[in-house]
Order: structure tokens, then sequence, then C-alpha cells
């Protein structure tokens, strides 16, 4: 098969991990900076080009960076209209990728989630904090990501001056309880094909509540509960999405997922888990696009 993977780095583990399962499978890969791409929007026959040769593909593994969502996504889209295969489609990226609807979405299927507020008027924040619970309030920005943008207020002023300052500064942001009881510590699960493949516990580093590796946090093999494994499943199904990192808090009342990524890392999940979770998407790839039907040629009638 003729892979693309859509990256802006080749030297990212992520990219290279990707590349490496895929070539060792015999596949012909290739890395593609979704960003210098360009295309032709027709009915009849949607091109893609990159510096003026067309690229075509068996299938194509999006790893959209958050700061490129719409342009990113609007390449998968094109790729999609040509009739390549997309481990991830466009419209589950792009649902992943919001956080307020992600939650409307698994909130209204039931999903566990934290107790969490949205408002537009700053007359609302003391409501806001009430309706959450209090202090400590975890405060997000819905665009960040790896942690960035994310604030713990442990006391009400805290809060108030922290959703106000957002709200002057036009930011939509989401307001959720804190979870102590999770002691700075997430579940990471992978999900590949409606099936949990892979779960890591990372851990906040002293003195930080976020426990993203980026910042600095740790992460070990962790057995999880058929419970969690089932959250995660749903999770990733609810947002569409067939290679998904599903992120959970063990809460005194069950698992709560804090988020749903379309494009998770795979340099701490492997390395935590001994799990060769790349060659595990390429497997997907290849079960996934010989069952796939194909697209019906254009007639002349």
């Amino acid at each position: 098969m003729k892979i693309f993977v859509l990256s802006r780095n080749p030297s990212l583990y992520s990219t290279s991990a990707l590349v490496n399962a895929a070539e060792a499978r015999g596949h012909e890969v290739r890395v593609i900076d979704y960003l210098r791409c360009y295309m032709n929007i027709t009915a009849h026959k949607p091109k893609i080009f990159i510096e003026g040769e067309e690229l075509t593909a068996d299938a194509v593994i999006p790893r959209i960076g958050a700061s490129h969502t719409f342009y990113g996504n609007a390449v998968v889209r094109q790729f999609e209209m040509m009739g390549v295969f997309t481990v991830n489609d466009s419209v589950a990226i792009a649902r992943s990728r919001d956080k307020l609807r992600s939650m409307q979405l698994l909130a209204r299927k039931g999903v566990g989630l934290p107790i969490t507020g949205f408002a537009h008027s700053t007359d609302a924040t003391s409501e806001l904090i009430k309706m959450c619970g209090g202090a400590p309030l975890v405060i997000k920005l819905l665009e960040g990501t790896q942690g960035v943008g994310v604030v713990l207020a442990e006391t009400t002023n805290a809060a108030e001056s922290v959703i106000d300052a957002f709200k002057g500064l036009r930011a939509d942001i989401l307001v959720q309880e804190f979870i102590k009881e999770a002691k700075g510590a997430d579940i990471r699960c992978i999900v590949v094909d409606g099936k949990v493949v892979a779960a890591m516990k990372r851990q906040a580093a002293e003195g930080e509540f976020r426990s993203n590796l980026h910042r600095g946090g740790t992460a070990e093999r962790v057995k999880i509960t058929p419970e969690e494994r089932s959250v995660a499943i749903r999770a990733a199904k609810i947002m569409g999405l067939n290679f998904a990192g599903v992120d959970l808090l063990r809460s005194n009342h069950g698992p709560v997922v804090m988020e749903v990524n379309s494009s998770p890392g795979l340099e701490g999940i492997e390395k935590s888990s001994g799990k060769p979770v790349a060659d595990m998407v390429i497997d997907f790839i290849e079960k996934a696009a010989v069952k796939r039907p194909k697209p019906p040629k254009p007639t002349d009638k």
C-alpha cells in the first residue's frame, strides 16, 4: 500500500514510529507536510498537490497539530473526497478538537465527566463557580493543548480573577471541578479499532497538577479496570475516532473523561506500556482498507 503520514515534522517520535512500522510491513510510506499542500476543489475530480506534484495514496494517517486544525482538516477532507482511506476522518477530528462540543456529545451519551460549566458573560462568573462545586477549580482555554491554557484556581477569589481575565481577553473557557482524589494522575488509554491496546498512568511532577509528559510528568504501565476500558472505548466511538487517546481520571464516583485526542503521542505510551502501538495502527489500516468498498467509477452515461 501507499501510505501518507500527514505531519509537519518527520523527526517526531510518533511520525517516525508510524513510518518505521509501515515500512517494516512492506508498505511505501511518505511524510507529507499538510500546510504545504494545495487543493483543486471540484466535483468531478478533486486533486491535491505539493510543489507541483499530484498526490495519490491508498491511506492517510492524519497527525494534525492543534494550532493548524482548520487547514489540516481541510487536507484530510480533500483526501476523503478523492476516495482515500483516512485513519480518522475529518468530522471526527473536528469533533474531538472542539472541547465544548466533545464534552456535550459525551454527556449526551451518559459518559462520566467532571462537573463542567461554560458561560459567555462575566455576570455569570459566581454562578459558574457554584455550579462546579466551588474552589478549587480547573479553568481551561478551549483552544489549549498539552496542558497549555489550564489553570488551577485554589480559592474563589482566584477563580473569579482568572475567569474574568480570560473573558476580558475574549477567550472561551471551560470551568471544571477539581478531582482532588486523582492526586495529580490520569490514565491515558490508546484505542485502536474499538479496542484499548495500551494504557499508561501519567503522574504530574511535584508541585504541578497537570500530568502531561510535556510538562514534566512521568509515565508508567497501568492495569485498567473493566469499567475504565469500557468508558475509553465508548468515548472514542462517540467521537467517531478509529485511533484515539482517551484521558481518564479516577474519581470517587468512577472514571471520568477529561479529553479525547485524535492525534495521541506514541513515545510515552510505547515506552511505558511496551506495546507497539504504531504497528497496531498499520495493522488496522491493512484490515480496514481491504474491507472498505471502493468508490464508484465515473460513468459517461
